[in-house]
């Protein structure tokens, strides 16, 4: 078979006349997960994610924030060819710090196919890497390692229970039977390594996530938040976006009142930055400028920031929020 290469930002995928396209497995109601099995990755589904946000104080006591996401996504056509370099999966990252100091974020991204040891995602274990970055449970904790001129981190994360998100980790994302993922988060996770060469310490929630159709075709995107609340609880909460600019789905009880936007200077999109969640929690970022550009690996541009949560005039915990879709509709 002949077969030609495209470049699609970083990562390299041979262009292959299509063979049987894939049918993914639905997502379903009533999942029985299982750890630490559902730690480790599910690759007959289209996408997943493991990802990590956090806050950091260095030993000056200024605070940082942090972002690190891992996704496998498996491509839609069956491949014959026998290669171990045929691509069935991709692996992607990004990386992002939040400095005050700079005003804007420092980030960077990684792209590469699942072969030959470049990339991949191991089942039944938490581990996922590409390249020199890594994400790992190893030695009762996980561990991440970020090896970048940018954004170089090496944190270690004490685990805690899990919280199974929507109904026993069966999240709908849409109207759609088959709009859903499975999903369950890992608040509350003390932190401490190195970031950009500073010892740091800190709090940090950890995501995961595994789907075959995430969004709906009217869908623009989503608003995220994670909050750690300082009473030792946890907030998690998503509203998904249609492209008529009104709400197309959110889990009941969930809203996000804008209270303040912010328009960024180099590519025009307005982010609601500042928002009053479930009608209780302003939510206020550590900067304004959080916008992440991953054109390079997953083709788009979103605003995921750390921000305080605060209870009338009291902080009430600290974590992220993430807004996709508001400089062009997302697309998985």
């Amino acid at each position: 078979m002949r077969r030609r290469v495209f470049v699609t930002g970083m990562l390299l995928l041979p262009l292959v006349a299509k063979g049987k396209e894939i049918e993914f497995p639905r997502v379903k109601p009533k999942p029985l997960l299982l750890f630490p099995r559902d730690h480790g990755a599910h690759p007959e589904y289209r996408n997943e994610w493991w990802y990590v946000t956090g806050w950091l104080s260095n030993s000056r006591q200024e605070d940082l924030g942090f972002q690190i996401t891992f996704f496998r996504t498996r491509l839609p056509w069956e491949d014959e060819n026998p290669s171990r370099f045929a691509p069935r999966q991709a692996i992607l990252a990004h990386a992002a710090i939040s400095d005050p100091r700079l005003g804007r974020l420092r980030h960077d991204e990684r792209a590469a196919r699942a072969a030959l040891g470049l990339a991949g995602a191991e089942e039944k274990v938490a581990k996922v890497w590409v390249d020199d970055w890594q994400f790992d449970f190893a030695n009762g904790m996980y561990n991440v390692k970020i090896e970048s001129e940018k954004t170089a981190m090496e944190l270690a994360f004490n685990p805690r229970g899990v919280v199974l998100q929507g109904d026993a980790g069966f999240s709908r994302k849409g109207r759609r039977a088959e709009e859903a993922s499975y999903y369950y988060s890992q608040p509350q996770l003390a932190v401490r390594g190195s970031a950009n060469g500073e010892a740091v310490s800190g709090t940090a929630w950890l995501d995961h996530e595994w789907s075959s159709r995430y969004l709906a075709p009217e869908a623009a995107g989503w608003d995220w938040a994670g909050i750690n609340l300082t009473d030792g609880g946890s907030l998690m909460a998503f509203r998904i976006r249609g492209k008529d600019g009104g709400v197309h789905f959110a889990p009941p009880g969930v809203s996000f009142e804008v209270l303040r936007t912010w328009k960024s200077p180099r590519t025009g999109a307005s982010y609601p930055v500042s928002v009053l969640l479930n009608g209780r929690y302003r939510l206020q970022p550590l900067m304004d400028d959080q916008e992440l550009d991953a054109r390079r690996s997953t083709g788009t541009i979103y605003w995921e920031g750390a921000v305080r949560a605060f209870d009338g005039a009291r902080e009430a915990g600290c974590g992220y929020l993430e807004l996709t879709g508001y400089w062009k509709p997302m697309r998985l």
